[in-house]
């Protein structure tokens, strides 16, 4: 089984959202396909910042470096921490590349202006709706959010037609979620754009009556499949690896996709961006290349590993997902879902921080 990313606790994710509040926060290519930048030295060591999965980290590193000759080195840790992390370094940061799970930190560092501007033909790799506006970071991959069902304790005509409705008394003790995972704050940030903050307050609100809590998604669809609950709410990468490494006969849950635009279709933008204090700044622009890379793109969306959607145009994604094309998200651009400062505010004030 693949080792799991290290989860803050309730308490340290709370303290990280909490600086947010107070303002710490919120003040020649080997491989055919891959953009070649300006020359680097082989001789560079780049220093990655990573809230992404490190399976998946680990194998586009080892690609980068065979491809190029340029070494890396990875720091990982939470999105949030490695954010604070970032900002309370400034300046005098060791980090070339920070590269994150969710966009929310990326716009976070942006508005400090700590980013420096992507070659524009790597942003070209991208669809633009995924990228920063102002093209200080990428899109790299996606992943749309699900309802992780055990079809054992809850059948088909049962399952919610919207997210919403989970906060209604009928599902009491019926769904988990992990409101201190950091996948689960562009979720709060976009039930307020499209509800209205209040109506995002009652809503995680009933959910804090209604729900099991877990300290990350992996917790909830592994209480999924086991039946300690009938439903969760994740993003689609973790049902997808759960069942990879179980095995298809072994695996009793299955996943529920919003649709209409709902918010429970919401898809989480995971990006890359250059740190302007970076003394790497080709090297990083040639990572930050690789990662949209076709190639790389097609490698990741082959592997038994990553579980994400390539963002890269005309690359397929892994066969366990549903097609790209076939996904219902409601339309919320990345500057909609901010920086998560709002999100974590208003799960602290449901209780749920």
């Amino acid at each position: 089984m693949q080792s799991r990313r290290r989860s803050l606790s309730r308490r340290e994710f709370a303290r990280l959202t909490g600086l947010a509040a107070a303002g710490l926060l919120g003040s020649a290519a080997a491989m055919p396909g891959v953009p070649a930048p300006a020359a680097t030295s082989t001789n560079t060591t780049l220093t990655l910042y990573s809230a992404q999965h490190q399976q998946a980290v680990d194998m586009i590193i080892n690609a980068f470096t065979k491809a190029t000759g340029i070494k890396v080195r990875s720091h990982h840790g939470e999105a949030p921490e490695i954010a604070a992390q970032i900002i309370r370094e400034g300046a005098h940061s060791p980090a070339d590349v920070y590269f994150t799970e969710n966009s929310p930190e990326l716009v976070l560092l942006a508005e400090k202006g700590l980013l420096s501007k992507l070659d524009p033909k790597t942003l070209a790799q991208v669809p633009a709706k995924y990228s920063a506006p102002g093209g200080d970071w990428i899109g790299v991959l996606a992943r749309e959010n699900v309802l992780a069902v055990n079809p054992k304790m809850i059948q088909p005509a049962d399952l919610p037609a919207s997210l919403m409705d989970l906060a209604q008394p009928a599902w009491k003790g019926k769904i988990a979620i992990a409101p201190s995972d950091a996948d689960f704050l562009p979720l709060v940030k976009a039930v307020a754009e499209i509800k209205g903050k209040p109506a995002a307050l009652d809503w995680l609100k009933g959910l804090k009556a209604n729900a099991q809590i877990f300290d990350d998604d992996e917790g909830v669809v592994a209480a999924v499949e086991r039946g300690a609950v009938a439903t969760g709410v994740i993003n689609n990468y973790y049902w997808a690896r759960l069942r990879t490494e179980q095995g298809a006969d072994k695996t009793v849950s299955q996943i529920h996709h919003f649709g209409n635009g709902d918010v429970g279709a919401l898809i989480n933008v995971s990006g890359a961006g250059i740190l302007k204090s970076s003394r790497n700044q080709p090297a990083a622009q040639r990572f930050v290349a690789f990662l949209v890379s076709k190639p790389m793109q097609e490698m990741l969306a082959r592997s038994d590993i990553d579980f994400e959607y390539p963002l890269a145009e005309g690359v397929a994604p892994n066969q366990l997902l549903k097609p790209f094309d076939q996904l219902q998200p409601p339309a919320l651009t990345v500057a909609q879902l901010g920086d998560d400062r709002e999100s974590a505010q208003l799960l602290r004030q449901a209780g749920l921080l």
